[in-house]
């Protein structure tokens, strides 16, 4: 066969390719935003835990969603996925580094959830009520629990991944394919679970049932958004490792995909929207009370602007999905978007009186976001950016 990896061929990440410059830089980057953070959290602990937290869920996002696209891969098949099958491999090796960095939100539980206060919990019968949910121990129990499944999920997604390279024996993709339908499912209830505890918590009085479906569509969006950029970097106008593997036509349905995320977490934003203000019910109206008032509803028109409005126009353009250049340019802005749209949910919640927006917010994105590139290209040179014997894979004249 023509195609590189049918024929067997190993497809590496040469030592001059441009990512390996923007991996210096990222951790460069990260480590110093980091350092520059933790110096200003010892003044003002409270503010930093509270920027480290959209930092650390928008990056955790594109780990986990890429997961989730990976098994919905696995299960559809595909030439879409095949290109970057690896990308989305190398996105849930991250998960283990999010372990790492889910420490500092342990430490600052105090500062970020009034409801690890036994003193406030006292007053307050609703909090009273909820206790035995939302308290210490259980809230690092559930967590421990959802890293082991993300973990696990992890570990053989990748081990029999690499299986199949080494052999034309199918039972490697089978297991796959097994592993994803189930995986599919503890990955919704897992997340589902820690998005209430980790984000809806935050404030809680309010509750939302489909909160936590909201908060995943999100991540797939962005691990999506995440991935074209890195396909168009690494097929470069037919002279990139990825050249033979992702054509015009895949990143047609790369730029499809992105569309239909688009519009699907539109769809889960405006019910959770609609259904909360036709109820007009005190005790769900107030969370967008907050963040439709203050400033905060500027960012709000952004987020509409530029997650819903922007992308669905120019997503509409077949030339645009086929030209991998000016789709990557929409998955950027879809990513700034997400970006802007997490820190407008969880934010408010601090800053109730009007918008707020303080340096730590930008630094520690740079920081985490620095260091988890970096792991991100360390990890994507260990392996081939191909899948050897994926049968989703394109033939090439």
């Amino acid at each position: 066969m023509s195609n590189a990896a049918h024929a067997g061929k190993t497809v590496l990440l040469g030592p001059d390719h441009v990512l390996n410059r923007v991996q210096r830089g990222a951790l460069f980057a990260g480590v110093i935003g980091l350092g520059i953070c933790v110096a200003g959290g010892v003044a003002s602990p409270t503010q930093f835990f509270r920027s480290y937290l959209v930092a650390y869920m928008f990056f955790f996002g594109i780990g986990i969603g890429c997961m989730a696209i990976l098994m919905i891969h696995h299960i559809t098949g595909g030439a879409w996925g095949a290109g970057i099958r690896r990308l989305l491999e190398c996105g849930t090796r991250t998960l283990p580094l999010m372990l790492l960095l889910f420490l500092p939100l342990v430490l600052g539980m105090h500062q970020l959830y009034e409801w690890t206060h036994p003193d406030i919990v006292a007053r307050d019968p609703e909090l009273l009520h909820k206790a035995p949910y939302l308290n210490i121990p259980f809230f690092l129990v559930r967590a421990a629990f959802y890293f082991c499944v993300w973990l696990l999920l992890t570990r053989y997604l990748n081990r029999w991944s690499l299986e199949q390279d080494g052999t034309l024996d199918p039972a490697p993709a089978r297991r796959l394919e097994l592993l994803s339908r189930g995986g599919l499912l503890l990955i919704g209830l897992t997340m589902s679970f820690a998005a209430i505890d980790w984000l809806m918590s935050l404030e809680p009085h309010w509750f939302s049932t489909i909160y936590g479906i909201l908060v995943m569509g999100g991540q797939v969006l962005s691990a999506m958004a995440f991935v074209i950029p890195l396909a168009a970097v690494l097929a470069e106008e037919g002279d990139g490792p990825l050249a033979h593997v992702i054509s015009k036509e895949q990143f047609h349905d790369l730029g499809k995909l992105l569309l239909a995320f688009v519009m699907l977490w539109t769809y889960f934003a405006l019910s959770q929207f609609l259904i909360i203000w036709a109820a007009n019910l005190p005790e769900e109206i107030p969370w967008y009370l907050k963040r439709l008032q203050g400033g905060w509803q500027w960012l709000g028109i952004a987020v509409i602007l530029g997650h819903f409005v922007l992308p669905f126009l120019l997503l509409l353009s077949r030339d645009i999905k086929r030209r991998a250049g000016a789709l990557a340019v929409v998955a950027i802005l879809v990513i700034v978007a997400r970006f802007v749209d997490l820190y407008w949910m969880v934010t408010p919640a601090f800053y109730p009186q009007g918008i707020t927006v303080h340096w730590m917010d930008a630094l520690t994105a740079v920081g985490v976001g620095g260091v988890w590139l970096w792991f991100f290209v360390w990890q994507l040179k260990g392996r081939s950016l191909v899948a050897i014997h994926d049968p989703s894979l394109p033939e090439h004249a």
